[in-house]
């Protein structure tokens, strides 16, 4: 099983364009944050893994400059990457390394800088997260194409409306506008999202998230290390993992992405959740929202509405604060921001915060059962990544 591992320090960058810092700089926003949060030094770091895509930007391999610049001396630092679940593949690592006994501390970074490149080409390296030469050089598949032809089949198989679809985006502009490290912090209505002009229809530009520069960083610790660092950790109680076809047409069912939903069940499993009534263990959920059919599918993928129902969930405002499970009140990837490798690790910074209490003013959640959980999906459920974060251990 392991030694339990604890989240003792949090960092979170603004998100946004920017072009103010360099990779190294925006990477020591985070980094600078945790350690203070955590109250140790660069010299306690035992071990340091970095979440980052990073093929769009001027530093392609950035793990020791970002090292060099934070006066980090680590016996041992790595990079890795798993699209657009990066952020929580990094974090499992850390955990893993932690767990195993080979080091007490490790220090997690998620950074991108992905608008050092012009828009059409970042769009193009995401699409190389699916089967570029199949479905890209064949057919223009880009990921607003991808999530375009998720919400297409939805709507026409459960009767979901493009409505729907920008509820969640209203939804997740509203607590964005709460959120002073978003990158869009402002309330949007429902009528801006359904008058905004489409991307890949039925999906807006509302409808997407935006290319985003940011960092995120967590300190994970063995049980030992963290009860003598802080009163409230956060342990990371359980986490699941799965894949699926780089190929979505050699999948059974275009809207079952199975490494959802197997990740899901691994996760729940893990820490004891009844996965038919989820929500009633859990205080908040972050979800892969990086275009908002994403987060209804979602819904349904960790068990918080029967299949075909995700839908509703948002029509009837069961996923605000006070509702069935608040969903994205950081923002979410849609609002908040969506920089590839700093996403998940963002999602642990988030939800360490609400469990911890200290979210801001109007997005902090009722604590009630001590637990919450983030859904990081890379691609278009190629790689998928469950995380369960618990008052307890």
């Amino acid at each position: 099983m392991g030694r339990r591992v604890a989240i003792v320090g949090v960092g979170h960058s603004k998100y946004g364009y920017r072009n103010d810092v360099s990779l190294a700089e925006l990477a020591w926003e985070s980094i600078k944050q945790a350690l203070n949060d955590a109250g140790i030094g660069q010299e306690d770091i035992d071990y340091v893994v970095y979440g980052n895509v990073g093929v769009w930007s001027s530093e392609p391999l950035p793990a020791v400059v970002i090292n060099e610049y934070a006066g980090l001396t680590p016996r041992g630092t790595v990079r890795v990457e798993a699209a657009c679940a990066t952020g929580s593949a990094a974090i499992k690592l850390g955990h893993d390394i932690v767990a195993s006994g080979e080091a007490d501390i490790v220090l997690v970074v998620g950074v991108e800088k992905m608008n050092e490149s012009p828009t059409p080409t970042v769009v193009e390296l995401i699409g190389r997260a699916g089967n570029y030469f199949w479905e890209f050089e064949n057919f223009g598949l880009t990921f607003p194409g991808y999530y375009a032809l998720y919400a297409t089949a939805y709507m026409a198989r459960y009767g979901a409306t493009e409505e729907d679809l920008c509820k969640v985006a209203v939804k997740n502009h509203y607590y964005a506008s709460m959120n002073p490290k978003a990158h869009f912090p402002r309330q949007i209505t429902l009528e801006q999202c359904m008058q905004s002009r489409y991307i890949a229809w039925p999906l807006k530009l509302f409808d997407c998230s935006p290319i985003t520069d940011g960092s995120a960083a967590v300190i994970l610790a063995s049980e030992e290390i963290a009860r003598k660092l802080t009163d409230t950790p956060v342990w990371i109680k359980a986490i699941g993992t799965a894949s699926d076809t780089s190929n979505i047409s050699r999948r059974p069912d275009f809207l079952l992405r199975r490494g959802v939903m197997e990740a899901a069940r691994m996760a729940y499993k893990k820490a004891g959740i009844d996965p038919e009534n989820p929500a009633r263990y859990l205080d908040a959920a972050e979800v892969h929202d990086a275009f908002t059919i994403a987060e209804i599918l979602t819904y349904e993928e960790l068990g918080f509405a029967k299949p075909g129902e995700g839908y509703k969930l948002i029509r009837e405002g069961q996923t605000y604060i006070g509702g069935l499970i608040p969903v994205n009140v950081s923002g979410g990837l849609k609002a908040k921001g969506h920089p590839l490798g700093a996403t998940g690790v963002g999602m642990a910074v988030e939800l360490t915060k609400q469990l911890r209490g200290e979210a801001d003013k109007g997005r902090q959640v009722p604590v009630k059962n001590g637990m919450a959980v983030a859904n990081n999906v890379g691609g278009t459920g190629h790689y998928a990544y469950v995380m369960i974060y618990s008052l307890q251990p």
